[in-house]
C-alpha cells in the first residue's frame, strides 16, 4: 500500500479517538503496530483498515481495562471478545459495590462524633506459624502479645533469622509502659533497631532480608508499621478491610492499570518485592482508632496467595475466638496447597474485664 493511501499518526488518532503519545505506546506494546514506518523519520502510518481495531482499544481503555487483557481481547474472535468484555465489566461492578460500601463506611466513620467514654479496650490474640507443604523450613516469624502483633517473612538464605530479628527487636515495645514520644515515632525507632538487627543476623548478605508488618496497641489506637507483601486486614461489622498495601511488582503493575488483580495471581513475578526492611526504605507508618468489635488480622502472604479475601472474610467472621480463627485460616491455606510457609496472628479489640 502507497503511503499517500495511508493516515499519518495525526490523521489516524483523530480518526479513533487516541492520542499519538497512546498509539507510540501501543506501538511498543505491540498492542497496535502502525502498517509502515518511514526508515529513515521514524514516522508512522496506519491503515484505514486498523481504525476498527484502534477504535475497539479506545473503548476498552475507556471502559478501564488494563493493556494486557486488552492485548488479549483484540486476539479473540468476536463473540470470544464479547463473553471476556461483559466478564470483565461484571468483575468491575462487584469491585465498584464493595468500594461502594467501603465509602460508605469511611464516610459514616469520619462523620460520627469522637465517643466521649471511659470504656477500656484490650486484646485478646494468638500467633501461629506453619512450614506449608512444600518449603523445606519456616522462615516466617509470628508474635501476638499485650501490646504487639506482628508477621516477618524472611527470605534468602539468611531468611528465617531475619524474620526472628526483626520481630525479636520490636518485642520490647510488649511492655506495660510504652517509651516517652509519639506512639508512631517510637515505632519508627524500634523498626530502625529492628533493620540493624536483620543486617546482623543476615550477615551483611544482599540476598537475605525480610517483609515485616505489625500493629502496636495504645490502649485506644493501633500504630501500624509495613513494608513488604505480609498484609494487615481489619473486620469491622462484618466487612472486611485490607489496610495495607503490597509492595510488589504486580501491585505496581495493577496500580498502573497494566494487570487486573485476577491476572495478578498467575504473574510469574508475583513474589518479586518492590521493598524489604532495610536502612534506605523506609515503612508505611500510621495510626488507627480502635473499637470494641473488631478483629484484626495480619498474615504472611502463605494466606494471602491461596486463600481469596472472601473466603478470609467467612472464615474471621466465623470463627469464635482468635485462637479459632488463626487455625482455620492456616488450615484452609494448607488444603489450597500450602505452597509457602504461612503465618497468621487474629487479635480482637475487646472491652476490658
Amino acid at each position: 500500500m502507497a503511503v499517500r493511501d495511508m493516515l499519518t499518526i495525526g490523521a489516524f488518532a483523530k480518526a479513533c479517538r487516541l492520542s499519538p503519545k497512546a498509539l507510540r505506546l501501543y506501538d511498543e506494546l505491540d498492542l497496535l503496530r502502525p502498517s509502515r514506518v518511514d526508515p529513515g523519520t521514524g514516522y508512522r502510518y496506519y491503515a484505514v483498515e486498523q481504525l476498527e481495531r484502534a477504535r475497539l482499544v479506545a473503548w476498552l481503555r475507556r471502559l478501564g481495562m488494563p493493556l494486557a487483557r486488552i492485548r488479549q481481547v483484540c486476539a479473540l474472535r468476536p463473540a470470544d471478545a464479547a463473553g471476556e468484555i461483559r466478564a470483565y465489566w461484571e468483575r468491575v461492578e462487584a469491585e465498584t459495590a464493595a468500594r461502594r460500601d467501603l465509602a460508605e463506611f469511611l464516610f459514616r466513620h469520619m462523620s460520627e462524633t469522637p465517643r466521649k467514654d471511659s470504656t477500656m479496650l484490650e486484646l485478646r490474640y494468638c500467633a501461629h506459624s506453619d512450614r506449608g507443604r512444600i518449603r523445606p523450613a519456616n522462615q516466617d516469624t509470628a508474635y501476638a502479645g499485650t501490646r504487639l502483633l506482628a508477621v516477618a517473612d524472611g527470605y534468602g538464605p539468611a531468611g528465617a533469622p531475619a524474620s526472628s530479628a526483626a520481630v525479636e527487636a520490636l518485642r520490647f515495645l510488649d511492655t506495660a509502659e510504652l517509651p516517652a514520644g509519639d506512639v508512631l515515632n517510637v515505632l519508627e525507632e524500634a523498626v530502625r533497631g529492628a533493620t540493624e538487627a536483620v543486617r546482623d543476623a543476615a550477615d551483611g548478605a544482599d540476598d537475605a532480608g525480610t517483609t515485616l508488618t505489625a500493629l502496636l496497641w495504645t490502649g485506644s489506637r493501633l500504630a501500624l508499621v509495613h513494608i513488604g507483601d505480609c498484609r494487615a486486614y481489619l473486620l469491622r461489622d462484618g466487612a472486611l478491610f485490607r489496610v495495607t498495601e503490597d509492595h510488589t511488582v504486580v501491585q505496581s503493575l495493577i496500580d498502573e492499570g497494566r494487570l487486573t488483580p485476577e491476572e495478578a495471581t498467575t504473574h510469574p513475578q508475583r513474589s518479586l518485592l518492590l521493598k524489604s526492611l532495610s536502612p534506605t526504605t523506609p515503612p508505611d507508618l500510621r495510626l488507627r482508632d480502635a473499637e470494641s468489635g473488631d478483629r484484626y488480622l495480619l498474615c504472611s502472604d502463605g494466606l494471602c496467595s491461596v486463600v481469596p479475601d472472601a473466603r478470609i472474610r467467612h472464615l474471621l467472621t466465623t470463627a469464635p475466638s482468635p485462637d479459632a480463627a488463626v487455625h482455620l485460616l492456616i488450615d484452609a491455606a494448607i488444603e489450597a496447597g500450602g505452597p509457602d510457609n504461612v503465618s497468621c496472628v487474629v487479635a480482637d479489640v475487646v472491652e476490658a474485664v
